[in-house]
């Protein structure tokens, strides 16, 4: 274990032997920290906080603080972070609340810029990024391969679908479903990630298939059960349009358009 001698690690913080401290870095007493974790100079990791491998924790990021909920009172609320993570300069992660079950979790390989925000309560899957400055507020649900452009910010309850891209500077009211892209204020779909998809392996043949389900869903001028059948009858066995269609089957606050 490296931890240099101007950093403070309280009593009672799990530190796995192969942890790198660096100058001036605090850590906290209810802090879990797995195989080869670093955490840089000037860093804060607090709270009943988890870190899983490989995850580095670069200079000046505050990891596991309170959340800034005013209802918050102190209860032992939890972070849970995966393994092999970025945490930026100056990215906020905080612990999740009472009300929103107790636990703000980041799964594995997701990169938070400089300046990020993941807010009490919210579940991000594993491969995002969260550009510069890209905020979430509370009990947003993120799922994988999202990629959130700088400046930009999603409501409170709102869900960004998987391989969904958000521009940079959108705001992001509704749910996002799976592979579509948004921008502007408030954020509007402006077409599929397709760029993404390709990146990620999808072949030809399913792209088409989301491409298809994309415009009844959005193009065809049905209404949006109607659509959604239409999608269901015309794609029986395709698992990349059943997950675009169960997304908007389960959104509560709405989906974007």
């Amino acid at each position: 274990m490296s931890v240099h001698s101007t950093a403070i690690v309280e009593a009672g913080a799990e530190l796995h032997p192969s942890c790198e401290i660096g100058p001036y870095a605090c850590i906290g007493p209810h802090v879990s920290l797995g195989p080869g974790v670093q955490v840089g100079p000037h860093a804060v990791v607090q709270g009943h906080t988890r870190i899983g491998e490989g995850t580095h924790v670069f200079q000046l990021a505050s990891v596991g603080a309170p959340p800034q909920d005013l209802k918050y009172a102190g209860e032992p609320t939890r972070l849970e972070v995966g393994a092999h993570n970025q945490i930026r300069e100056f990215a906020t992660l905080h612990t999740g609340t009472l009300g929103g079950g107790g636990v703000t979790r980041v799964g594995d390989r997701n990169l938070f810029m400089a300046y990020s925000h993941v807010a009490h309560d919210c579940q991000i899957g594993s491969g995002c990024v969260l550009a510069n400055g890209a905020t979430l507020a509370g009990h947003v649900r993120v799922d994988d391969s999202v990629i959130l452009g700088g400046l930009s910010a999603v409501h409170q309850f709102a869900r960004i679908g998987k391989y969904a891209f958000v521009s940079g500077g959108a705001m992001v009211t509704l749910d996002i479903p799976p592979y579509c892209t948004v921008q502007g204020d408030r954020a509007k779909l402006t077409g599929l990630n397709t760029v993404g998809l390709t990146r990620a392996g999808f072949t030809e043949a399913q792209i088409k298939r989301i491409k298809g389900a994309y415009r009844t869903v959005f193009r065809a001028k049905l209404g949006l059960r109607e659509a959604l059948a239409r999608v269901h009858a015309e794609y029986p066995d395709a698992p990349e349009v059943d997950a675009f269609v169960r997304f908007i089957e389960g959104s509560e606050r709405g989906v974007a358009r």
